[in-house]
């Protein structure tokens, strides 16, 4: 399978949505692309030079791409947003984040000099990783079908996953066909009262004008349609 998009699109992408209003930090922000097997095909940072970014972030968005990919489906997408509460004590998937390590070797491997550009030393190979807070969502191609995964990483977890919601919608490769969220998307559940969520699939609040950002989100940056 040919690559989803080229580097210069993602990162093209990522600065658009970056500039954006995300209710965040207003940091700049890393972004990882994997295949449908979990192998990375681009990674890519919205700075001027990779130092621009919060350096952790480049692995945490590959995690988070990894677990959009891994635990999505051609007829139900789950973003990393929507793991998080039940992957607590008590919730349907607690456990999870113990599954899929990270491949350390592959995540902190080759020159540092080539992080976020075409040949990213993590390129070709499968990072693994399970990370469940905002900023990973399954890519979908017109058909439907499942071809992978972004993550984002470098501000709040709501801003981020506001960020990669765009990011997808401006590559084109959001043909969601269904998930957990009020709208039927994957779109981050903003509904725990008193430290539960109501559904079950609920992701803490970071800001208002975050969460404010991400209702809006299916309205101002609607999911494709076939």
């Amino acid at each position: 399978m040919g690559k989803l998009t080229t580097h210069a699109k993602l990162r093209a992408a990522l600065k658009k949505a970056v500039a954006e209003k995300n209710g965040g930090l207003g940091f700049n922000m890393w972004a990882t692309i994997v295949d449908r097997d979990g192998k990375v095909e681009l990674v890519a940072f919205s700075g001027t030079k990779r130092g621009d970014q919060w350096p952790g972030s480049r692995v945490i968005s590959a995690q988070k791409a990894n677990a959009a990919n891994a635990f999505s489906l051609d007829g139900l997408a789950l973003s990393t947003a929507n793991l998080y509460s039940a992957v607590l004590p008590g919730g349907s998937l607690f456990g999870l984040m113990e599954t899929n390590p990270v491949n350390t070797a592959v995540a902190y491997g080759g020159s540092s000099l080539k992080y976020g550009k075409t040949d990213d030393p993590m390129t070709g190979k499968k990072i693994g990783g399970v990370n469940v807070f905002g900023g990973g969502l399954p890519l979908y191609n017109k058909k439907g079908n499942v071809v992978g995964a972004i993550g984002v990483s470098g501000d709040t977890s709501g801003a981020d996953h506001n960020i990669a919601w765009k990011v997808r919608h401006y590559l084109g490769l959001d043909y969601v066909p269904g998930g957990v969220s009020a709208t039927g998307d994957d779109n981050i559940v903003y509904d725990i009262t008193k430290g539960a969520s109501k559904g079950g699939w609920g992701h803490p609040v970071t800001s208002k004008e975050t969460t404010a950002i991400a209702k809006k989100l299916p309205k101002t940056h609607p999911i494709s349609k076939a």
